[in-house]
């Protein structure tokens, strides 16, 4: 008997360990609520989490056997499992943060002990660490070479799902139910969480590669354009496999190719026509197929710097001296700025524990570069509010904000909240669907909200707070405090 243990690759299709398990079955399916796993976790996850869980069990009933979930320590757990039902082999797929491979490391260990074999595998991202280099053989700090190799490594293609003859009979399974998630020590969360699951997922995916991926070179950065995935979580916790995603969006190149040949009426389109969407409509693609590239970039940064999680990856001569304003970094968690788009964002992360990624540039740019506060306090927020946080993309973007990072923004590039707002939101659509205090106001009026006087602000939205900060003031403070832990003289 196979057992393959599930981690975040809750799902049956286009998962690496369950096939390799399955291919000499029968394969007997766990989870495991790890306490050390659960202390860094939070409520919108949790429950997402435990949504994906409940359609991955219903997947395993559904094909006659069950999916059998313990709470503990994995390193006495799983051997406990393989001795109890007979285990011969423990499958599962390879994580890549620092927690993970410490885990992993013990439970091979213990398994090791109990005489249990056990195989580990490539499953959570196209191309595992190390396998895209420099020339020199050392992992990039550059995206964009890290981008042109990954596009041209060959990806392989989706795994199928397990038979019901390959899996374990349930009559022969002692399960017990799914914890709630109080049992496990968390509440609800405040946010209306989107739903878990594959089936979810593909819904998903189906929807945006028969129209968003068109549009979403040109459309993605405008957050009422409805033209992202809202993959991310499911990606997170594996509720989709990379494979299929990424086969849904070469499947989306070639109906492209499929539309470009087609006749009307046994006449070909004129020599021309259309000719300048199509080109628009592949590079949109090839731009969303590098946001994937960009996830695994960061799970390579990650794996060769685990230290990243809390340490800058780039050094600078002198600590950077961060203001840390408790009263202005509360103001910027509850969306109290007095800067709309900012305020929309953080709200929307505690409604519904996503945010738009233009909009979380702008709000980590302002954490960073308006208030002043060190990137590790709005990293933290957001794993605790984010369905989709992922310790390696979170941890990227956050360092990018802050000119920390890998491949980092410069330190004198420094978002404007009220132009990025009018930029990306010039009808305050989505400033209006979050700051309701707004919604009577006019989108000029808003955009401009931080250079009318007090008085028109009473006037018009007198429950919306005024700007707490002076953008120019803080950008020119911001310049100083970066040059400063450059050790750059002053007056260059």
């Amino acid at each position: 008997m196979q057992l393959h243990w599930h981690r975040r690759d809750l799902r049956a299709a286009d998962n690496r360990g369950l096939a390799t398990a399955a291919e000499a079955g029968p394969v007997l399916a766990v989870f495991v609520f790890d306490d050390d796993v659960l202390a860094h976790a939070a409520p919108p996850r949790v429950r997402f989490m435990l949504d994906a869980l409940a359609e991955l069990r219903a997947w395993y009933r559904d094909h006659g056997s069950d999916l059998v979930v313990a709470h503990g320590d994995p390193r006495e757990v799983l051997p406990d499992l393989a001795e109890e039902y007979g285990v011969d082999r423990v499958v599962w797929n390879k994580d890549y943060t620092g927690l993970a491979r410490e885990r992993d490391a013990a439970v091979r260990q213990a398994l090791d002990d109990a005489g249990v074999a056990r195989e580990v595998v490539h499953d959570a991202i196209h191309h595992e660490p190390g396998s895209i280099t420099t020339n020199a053989g050392d992992p990039y700090s550059v995206y964009t070479y890290f981008w042109k190799k990954w596009r041209t490594h060959e990806k392989a293609d989706p795994y199928e799902p397990p038979t019901a003859e390959q899996l374990v009979d349930a009559s022969d399974l002692d399960t017990r139910e799914l914890p709630t998630i109080g049992e496990l020590g968390f509440e609800e969360p405040e946010a209306d969480v989107q739903a878990a699951g594959t089936e979810a997922a593909r819904d998903l995916l189906a929807a945006f590669c028969e129209d968003g991926i068109y549009r979403y070179g040109e459309d993605r950065d405008y957050p009422t354009k409805d033209a992202t995935s809202r993959l991310s979580p499911h990606m997170k916790f594996g509720t989709i496999g990379v494979r299929e995603v990424y086969e849904a969006t070469e499947q989306a190149k070639r109906a492209l190719d499929v539309d470009a040949g087609t006749e009307d009426d046994g006449e070909k389109e004129s020599e021309g026509e259309g000719d300048d969407e199509k080109p628009d409509e592949l590079e949109s693609i090839e731009e969303f197929q590098s946001q994937l590239a960009w996830r695994e970039f960061y799970t390579h940064v990650l794996f060769f710097n685990p230290e990243v999680v809390s340490q800058n990856y780039k050094e600078y001569e002198h600590d950077i001296e961060w203001h840390n304003d408790p009263e202005e970094l509360q103001a910027w968690k509850e969306g109290e700025t007095g800067y709309p788009i900012v305020d929309a964002g953080m709200r929307q992360l505690k409604q519904e524990a996503f945010m738009h990624n233009r909009v979380r540039m702008i709000v980590a740019s302002f954490l960073t570069k308006d208030l002043l506060i060190d990137w590790r306090e709005g990293y933290a927020h957001f794993c605790e509010y984010l369905a989709d946080h992922d310790t390696a993309n979170d941890n990227g973007g956050w360092q990018w904000a802050a000119s920390t990072g890998t491949d980092a923004q410069p330190y004198f590039r420094i978002f404007n909240p009220m132009t990025q707002g009018e930029r990306y939101d010039a009808e305050a659509e989505y400033i209006k669907e979050y700051v309701p205090e707004l919604r009577d106001v006019t989108a000029n009026t808003i955009h401009e909200w931080h250079e009318i006087t007090d008085l028109e602000r009473e006037r018009v939205a007198p429950d919306y707070p005024h700007p707490i900060v002076d953008h120019s003031e803080r950008r020119e403070e911001a310049l100083s405090m970066y040059k400063q832990a450059r050790g750059d003289d002053e007056d260059d």
